[in-house]
């Protein structure tokens, strides 16, 4: 079995509307994908990937029937706090959360697409450097730059990592990768569908931490 399957994203509706609950279901699995990365040093993307989905969750269960889709939260709270909106309450949890499923997507999007080291086939350094300088340096400080940067060196083998993700299992790593592509599908459209959002409704912000 695959750790990314086991709790794959729902199809999107034309509209591209989000539901709340079943994002919030879905993405909970989440943080446990840091695990395959082996190192503690990736548990600082995992801590706060899920410090900001508790918090979506706690606005959400503040009123479920209002809040069905991600964006009726945004909106809610860019009406109700106009002059902090939007770094305010699950607007901003959001706003950092989609960066960090960013970072996955783009990290597993480069494993898909074979891209790699020549001189280290089996290290996935390339493609986690990549996801990082395209998902989350720009939002980072040369502190946290410095501490990715040891992560990035941490990064475990290419094996190591594909079998994580089959939960242990000697798995092939072309049937590995055909799930990794299967995963990438709604999880990409979700990702992408909150980017669109957040540009849509000018929530973006680009300050450093």
């Amino acid at each position: 079995m695959s750790l990314l399957l086991d709790h794959r994203f729902q199809e999107l509706p034309p509209d591209k509307a989000i539901d709340t609950k079943l994002f919030l279901e879905t993405v909970s699995h989440i943080p446990t994908f840091f695990d395959c990365l082996g190192s503690n040093v990736f548990s600082v993307i995992k801590s706060d990937v899920n410090g900001n989905i508790q918090k979506i969750r706690g606005v959400y269960l503040k009123d479920p029937a209002k809040y069905v889709t991600l964006q009726d939260i945004v909106e809610a709270e860019r009406e109700a706090h106009p002059a902090e909106w939007p770094k305010v309450g699950a607007t901003l949890a959001l706003m950092w959360l989609k960066r960090g499923l960013r970072f996955i997507q783009i990290l597993l999007q480069s494993l898909a697409d074979g891209e790699r080291d020549e001189n280290n086939p089996n290290h996935i350094r390339v493609n986690v450097t990549k996801a990082y300088e395209q998902a989350l340096k720009q939002y980072h400080g040369w502190v946290v730059q410095k501490i990715f940067n040891v992560a990035l060196h941490a990064a475990p083998y290419k094996s190591n990592f594909l079998k994580a993700l089959s939960k242990g299992e000697e798995v092939k790593e072309e049937d590995c990768l055909a799930n990794v592509r299967q995963f990438l599908g709604n999880y990409t459209a979700t990702v992408d569908a909150i980017y669109d959002m957040y540009t849509h409704l000018n929530a973006e912000l680009d300050y450093t931490v």
